[in-house]
């Protein structure tokens, strides 16, 4: 039977799961809980989780952990200023007075959720959000394995100066801020 998924609202019952999954998809870009549930506080309506169903999934494969549950993956994002990515790791505070971008801070898949197409469907979600709330431009910051899907969705370089620069190098080495207009 082939699996399927969906995303849903992600809420604080999740971000047990959201940890597990991120030390599975993100070993390399570490990051707290409390970054996690900052977002999700500041900006639910950026935050969604994958579910699978239609096929039996172990919970291993589903959470990445003890965990349990259905979940293959998490997408988080928030209101951002264009060039201004927030350093890996660290709180915002509060959103941006005046946004100009809506920022995929993170987007994680588990093994078990790919080729299910959820990547392009958070991009849709993304997009979809961003119209609704009047963002003129998709914001994020690629890792370097990410990169060839997300310059398949139309996603180009922004050349950001050295203050992006520096802000870049919090990830690690061959990070790419990208963007892209809002399709209307």
């Amino acid at each position: 039977m082939r699996m399927n998924a969906g995303w849903r609202a992600m809420g604080p019952a999740d971000l047990d799961r959201v940890m597990a999954i991120a030390e599975v998809v993100h070993p390399d870009y570490p990051e707290e809980r409390a970054v996690f549930a900052e977002r999700l506080a500041l900006y639910p309506d950026g935050c969604a989780m994958a579910e699978a169903f239609g096929a039996e999934v172990s919970r291993a494969e589903a959470s990445g952990a003890e965990a349990g549950g259905p979940c293959i993956g998490y997408i988080v994002m928030h209101p951002g200023r264009l060039g201004v990515p927030p350093p890996l790791d660290s709180p915002l505070g509060a959103l941006p007075e005046v946004p100009d971008c809506l920022y995929l801070h993170d987007v994680a898949l588990l093994p078990a959720a790919r080729g299910l197409g959820l990547g392009v469907a958070a991009l849709e979600r993304m997009n979809a959000l961003a119209a609704r709330q009047g963002f003129r431009w998709l914001a994020l910051t690629s890792t370097p394995g990410a990169r060839a899907f997300w310059d398949a969705q139309g996603f180009l370089p922004h050349d950001g100066g050295a203050g992006l620069a520096v802000k870049l190098a919090s990830y690690g080495g061959g990070m790419t801020y990208m963007t892209k207009p809002v399709k209307g």
